[in-house]
């Protein structure tokens, strides 16, 4: 089979092409997508468990350890240890950390924009409607295999 008949030649392919679209709008602000990714799923009031971020972005936890590390030097993000329990720590955002976030954040929104402008509703609703159901599919394959 070809690879461009494979379904997640075209999943793959359409997401490296968003994620450059995204890096070259984060390179305005001094950022990455994945900087941006990671200030967007960052509680703005309560901050965020260090534990809970990596699962909400697909991250494994090694590297998002390395990125909140660049984040703290950057002063973008600062890290909380929960008073009675030392070994929870809580990520929040600094003041510039917000400002980066607003920009990550305007940049999504942006690309969503375009989409909706040059894209008809009920085509997306089915692209929507497939992917979840080919995420279900993956997330239980997944599964699947760590039984076996």
């Amino acid at each position: 089979m070809r690879k461009e008949k494979t379904i997640d030649f075209h999943i793959k392919w359409a997401w490296h092409s968003i994620s450059r679209l995204y890096n070259t709008y984060a390179a305005q602000y001094d950022m990455t997508m994945a900087v941006g990714y990671v200030l967007l799923n960052i509680d703005l009031e309560k901050g965020t468990p260090a534990t809970k971020i990596a699962p909400l972005l697909g991250m494994e936890p090694r590297s998002l350890v390395r990125m909140l590390k660049t984040l703290e030097e950057k002063g973008l993000i600062r890290r909380e240890v929960d008073g009675s329990d030392k070994r929870f720590v809580r990520i929040t955002l600094t003041e510039e950390g917000k400002a980066k976030r607003e920009q990550a954040r305007e940049g999504v929104i942006t690309f969503n924009q375009i989409i909706r402008e040059k894209i008809a509703p009920e085509k997306l609703a089915v692209f929507l409607d497939v992917i979840k159901e080919i995420n279900f599919l993956v997330d239980s394959e997944n599964q699947k295999a760590k039984e076996a």
